[in-house]
């Protein structure tokens, strides 16, 4: 039990995940009688009361059975897995701003109608609060696990708690991107072309001067990042590298600001950039305050386009062009795919949607130079 030692569990935790893999692994096998909560107390060197909480979670969830005057009895794995409590978790990154209310909304109506109960957490995109957010989810009688993966671009840190779902026979799938190593569904938005989209927009209307903001600790901001590079190679022109600017999760609320304060206060009007590319509406209004900032206007001098399209796009006084998001959309069908995996067995596929630009006044051509 070291390793889940280490994960910081409260010690009931640690001992429940103990004895399922006693249970996932044969080693008890369905009607074998379960040692008693005193030996188990006296081989992990826990309370009773400890060994009492973990036994009421696993017999709660269908793993074990006490019969009076018997003892208490390993359970099947599928006959427990079916009559568990019709429950679908959520993980996403963020919760209470942005696009991801409506990403939960969309899935949590079409869950209600089905008669599943919504179990929601959030990462802040934060690793360790990722593995917290996996470790309650597979804490509870689950059904299903709807997840956004946390800085998708740095790995998989929490692979142990997939395999784990995998190992139970718990049917998952993720939105907006995947962690590449592993075998499940995945509804995403096409980046790459988002970005080239947005870049070929600029590129159609004169600009050649393209600043361009990505967030690369996650893959949509690599796979922007790669559609704004392509973009500028079609059209045989240079991405000038002081103008492509990468940030992570951490530097978000200064780093892109600072630096768009930088490229259009110190270069001179020859290197200045004359649009702003930005990896997401939230970022793209940022900006806008950082050109009238500098005596600027939006679209009269800094053209932008942001990404999402969410509400935040009309939301100030320039109109933003930008990039659609499925959004509600997309919360429906990863609930709608999560229901058929869990109910038909069906393996689920991935989906991919194209943005579409939606043009609005942010945007201004210039004549080429």
């Amino acid at each position: 039990m070291n390793s889940l030692n280490e994960r910081k569990l409260p010690k009931y935790m640690q001992l429940k995940q103990e004895l399922l893999s006693w249970l996932e692994s044969g080693k008890l096998l369905p009607g074998t009688q379960f040692p008693s909560e005193h030996e188990i107390s006296q081989q992990f060197q826990m309370s009773r009361q400890t060994v009492r909480q973990a036994f009421s979670e696993l017999e709660k969830e269908g793993w074990l059975e006490r019969i009076q005057g018997k003892g208490t009895f390993a359970r099947h794995p599928h006959r427990a897995y079916s009559e568990r409590v019709k429950a679908v978790g959520i993980v996403t990154t963020y919760i209470s701003d942005y696009i991801f209310p409506h990403i939960v909304r969309g899935a949590e109506a079409r869950l209600r109608d089905h008669g599943y109960r919504l179990l929601l957490s959030s990462t802040d995109n934060n690793k360790a609060k990722e593995m917290e957010s996996l470790a309650l989810m597979t804490g509870e009688p689950l059904s299903g696990l709807i997840i956004e993966p946390t800085k998708s671009a740095e790995g998989n840190l929490n692979l142990a708690y997939f395999l784990s779902l995998q190992e139970r026979g718990i049917p998952f799938l993720m939105i907006n991107e995947k962690y590449p190593e592993l075998e499940c569904p995945c509804l995403r938005v096409d980046d790459e072309r988002g970005g080239y989209k947005a870049a070929r927009h600029l590129l159609e209307r004169g600009h050649r001067r393209l600043a361009g903001f990505f967030k690369t600790d996650d893959r949509q901001g690599v796979n922007r990042l790669k559609g704004f590079l392509k973009a500028h190679r079609e059209a045989g022109v240079h991405a000038t590298p002081e103008l492509v600017i990468t940030y992570s999760t951490e530097q978000k609320e200064q780093q892109p600001y600072m630096e768009a304060i930088r490229l259009l206060t110190t270069l001179d009007e020859s290197r200045r950039p004359s649009a702003f590319v930005c990896y997401n509406d939230e970022l793209a209004v940022r900006l806008i305050q950082a050109v009238a900032a500098c005596g600027l206007r939006v679209p009269e001098d800094i053209s932008m386009i942001g990404f999402d399209d969410s509400s935040l796009a009309e939301a100030t006084g320039v109109k933003l062009t930008t990039l659609t998001h499925p959004k509600s959309e997309m919360g429906d069908l990863a609930a709608r795919q999560i229901i058929a995996m869990i109910e038909e067995g069906a393996a689920g596929e991935d989906m991919v949607f194209e943005p579409q630009l939606v043009e609005r006044s942010s945007v201004q051509a210039v004549e080429s130079t």
